[in-house]
């Protein structure tokens, strides 16, 4: 399968695209879409948008996982946060493609082994994972595949265990 994990942020929004079977992943492609914050958020969100797709039409990804809301420092954080995940999850049902949603606990728990991980231990094993030989460019990419490998894993799980019933 081909997995497009998305890492959703309001200046950066982190998507990493994987081959997977579950078990062995490698890596297609990963990025950060960028906006200004001094551009209209509007405009902003319609740049995630617009960049998601790009991303999606460009790699043709069969499933698609993203982040589920947590906490965030403040209020207007948190919303921001809800509404370019909104953003997110419009373009992969635009594309019909399914969508995986996991806590943050659980992406680290499955990546790293540890629900509590810090962003450093997630990029290495992302790395590690991937047997890269070089460092994802940037937290944001490193955070969406990450979910794409969660999801990779955890849908895996979830066809074992449908066959063995």
């Amino acid at each position: 399968m081909r997995v497009l994990g998305i890492d959703c942020g309001a200046e950066r929004t982190g998507y990493g695209v994987i081959a997977s079977d579950g078990l062995a992943h490698s890596l297609v492609a990963s990025g950060v879409i960028r906006t200004r914050p001094a551009d209209p958020f509007a405009q902003r969100l319609l740049q995630i948008a617009r960049g998601l797709r790009e991303v999606i039409i460009r790699y043709e990804p069969t499933a698609g996982a993203v982040e589920e809301v947590f906490h965030a420092a403040n209020v207007q954080s948190a919303l921001k946060l809800a509404h370019v995940r909104g953003i997110a999850l419009l373009a992969l049902a635009e594309a019909g493609i399914a969508v995986g949603e996991y806590s943050a606990l659980v992406i680290k728990q499955t990546v790293v082994g540890y629900g509590r991980a810090e962003k450093s231990q997630v990029q290495l094993m992302v790395k590690s994972l991937l047997q890269l030989d070089y460092d994802v460019q940037s937290p944001d990419a490193a955070d969406a595949i990450a979910v794409a490998i969660c999801h990779a894993t955890h849908a895996r799980a979830a066809a074992r265990l449908g066959a063995a019933r």
